[in-house]
């Protein structure tokens, strides 16, 4: 599953939806204007004759069935799952675009993709959920908001960017501490390549990891407004920060410290890689972990495979939160359904989250409900890095350019870094100017 990348056909999509007035317009209601948040039902009453659907992506679609059985067994209603084929955005845009809704889904919760969605015409508004309070207080208000008001409903951990690496690897080559800086993990690089280990490995094949190698050059950046002044066009793609990350990306590239099939390898075959010991490294976000666990038990992975954060200046991550991380529920004009759609998300956030999250064998989003065992430690890691992390152009930016697309192509050579630049920011400045927004 292509992770937060909004290709060009959806882009379109978007632009359909929200048309080339302020994206935040729509019919304004009660709960827009001001007005008391819709009721939030008992998680538990009963909801005999009432069918639901949630729309979902393949790697998304047998996410709710454990909590979704149990809601039906608590309160009679039914719930459908329907999996709209990859790619997944580009489909929920372009059904929504011709009126065509389902009760809840998957969905990128970022200020952008939410702006995608129309989400002040298209989505209930979620304020007053029941469960917020119960939440982590850093990760409360990290994303799913839309000029203050809550659309979406994170219900597992925002996906960071960071390195996933072979402990067996580190420690047959001597090296006993994780690299605290950019800079350092180069060095560490360089080191492996030494002893004939392939430092790090990148799937341009699939291409949409690329640009993970980029973002995280740019947490610092991100940290002191980079996606601020490019979003109001006072800094560009073309300029200095970006361009050099993408200078430094293509550089180690040349210099040999990425695997030699670099240019057809895909997401299968980091996996592989990483796991075996062929790799020492592998710049990722949560779903490559997602892959190791179908291919190994915890006791493997806690074994094998660790993570850390990186930025330029130290470790910190770059979360980037996708479609599996959380639910949005729509304006369908049924009010029964509308409020049943609240109640699901009421029951899965509350009563029914600590068995959502012992199926699913991931972290906690709430301070009351602990995450179970046999949690890979990876993925805690990843977990704790969440609140210290800073915003990726996905989450920050008001439109989300084809990025891994020309890092893709400048892998296979027919794009240089400044043709990245230059194709990423015209590409930007369109997707901004039909948004609405200033400077463009």
């Amino acid at each position: 599953m292509r992770l937060a990348a909004i290709t060009a056909v959806a882009a379109a999509a978007a632009l359909a939806l929200t048309a080339c007035s302020d994206p935040a317009a729509g019919p304004a209601t009660s709960a827009d204007a001001g007005a008391a948040p819709a009721a939030w039902p008992s998680p538990t009453a009963r909801l005999d004759g009432v069918t639901l659907t949630i729309w979902a992506a393949q790697n998304s679609n047998t996410v709710p069935k454990a909590v979704t059985d149990a809601f039906t067994q608590a309160t009679g209603a039914k719930v459908e799952v329907v999996t709209i084929p990859d790619p997944y955005e580009q489909g929920v845009q372009t059904k929504v675009a011709t009126g065509d809704k389902p009760d809840l889904a998957f969905w990128q919760p970022t200020a952008s993709m939410l702006t995608a969605l129309n989400a002040r015409t298209n989505l209930q508004p979620l304020d007053g959920a029941p469960w917020v309070p119960t939440m982590a207080p850093e990760l409360r208000d990290i994303t799913g908001l839309l000029d203050k008001t809550r659309y979406a409903a994170l219900i597992t951990s925002p996906a960071v960017e960071g390195v996933y690496y072979n402990k067996e690897v580190f420690a047959a080559n001597g090296i006993t501490e994780t690299p605290k800086s950019f800079d350092e993990l180069v060095e560490v690089g360089r080191k492996l390549k030494g002893k004939g280990v392939t430092p790090f490995f990148e799937m341009a094949g699939d291409k949409w990891a690329t640009q993970w190698w980029v973002q995280v050059q740019l947490a610092d950046a991100a940290k002191s407004g980079l996606w601020d002044r490019v979003n109001t066009g006072k800094e560009t793609f073309e300029d200095k920060t970006i361009l050099d990350a993408i200078k430094k990306y293509k550089a180690l590239i040349d210099e040999g410290l990425f695997n030699s099939d670099i240019k057809t390898a895909k997401f299968e075959d980091q996996g592989e890689a990483l796991l075996s010991g062929k790799a020492a490294m592998a710049m990722q976000v949560n779903s490559f972990f997602g892959q190791l666990q179908a291919k190994a038990d915890t006791a493997e992975l806690d074994k094998k495979i660790g993570f850390f954060p990186i930025s330029p200046s130290g470790n910190v991550g770059t979360f980037i939160p996708d479609q599996s991380n959380a639910l949005v529920a729509f304006r369908t004009g049924d009010a029964k359904r509308e409020a049943a759609a609240r109640q699901l998300l009421a029951y899965w956030m509350g009563p029914g989250y600590q068995g959502f999250v012992a199926d699913r064998k991931t972290v906690s989003l709430r301070s009351d409900v602990p995450t179970p065992a046999g949690v890979p430690q990876a993925l805690l890691d990843v977990h704790n890095s969440v609140g210290t992390s800073v915003g990726s152009m996905q989450a920050l930016a008001v439109a989300n350019p084809d990025l891994y697309l020309n890092l893709a192509d400048m892998i296979t050579g027919s794009l240089t870094p400044e043709q990245v630049a230059a194709a990423t920011q015209k590409q930007f400045a369109q997707l901004a100017k039909a948004a609405g927004a200033s400077g463009f």
